[in-house]
């Protein structure tokens, strides 16, 4: 994809960001009652944590959120927006949480995601992530780099 731009970002990017991660969570907006506000405080995460996001033929089509733990990186959000799945986009997110983490001599990602998404979870093992355990609804899992 060769008009693909990924970067950090900005907070002139949170207002697409959060259009982008409700129109990548809306399929599971009706079925899972116990879904979190995905999209919300976007603008603090912009300011406070690592964020990045995917841009094509000017419009954000993902993002990334990623929290600094005390010897981890955790992946606090990724979102595709539907109409642009399939690209490889959040595999390219993923790589660069991958760097990141690299890049603060950080050895381990982590997640979570909900057992009702196992999609969510088939891609993550696709990439090498391991389940490393469960808490009602909630699918913890890691990546060692």
């Amino acid at each position: 994809m060769p008009d693909r731009i990924l970067r950090r970002a900005d907070l002139s990017d949170a207002d697409a960001l959060v259009r982008c991660i409700d129109a990548a969570y809306a399929i599971y907006a009706d079925t899972i009652k116990d879904l979190p506000d995905v999209s919300g405080g976007v603008a603090g995460d912009i300011e406070d944590h690592i964020v990045f996001v995917a841009e094509q033929a000017g419009r954000v089509v993902a993002g990334l959120v990623l929290m600094l733990g005390e010897d981890y990186l955790k992946v606090a959000n990724l979102a595709v927006h539907p109409d642009a799945g399939g690209r490889g986009l959040g595999r390219a997110l993923m790589a660069r949480a991958e760097s990141e983490a690299a890049s603060r001599g950080l050895a381990q990602l982590r997640l979570a995601t909900h057992v009702a998404m196992p999609g969510n979870v088939r891609f993550y093992n696709s990439m090498g992530w391991v389940e490393d355990g469960r808490a009602g609804n909630t699918v913890m899992m890691r990546k060692d780099l």
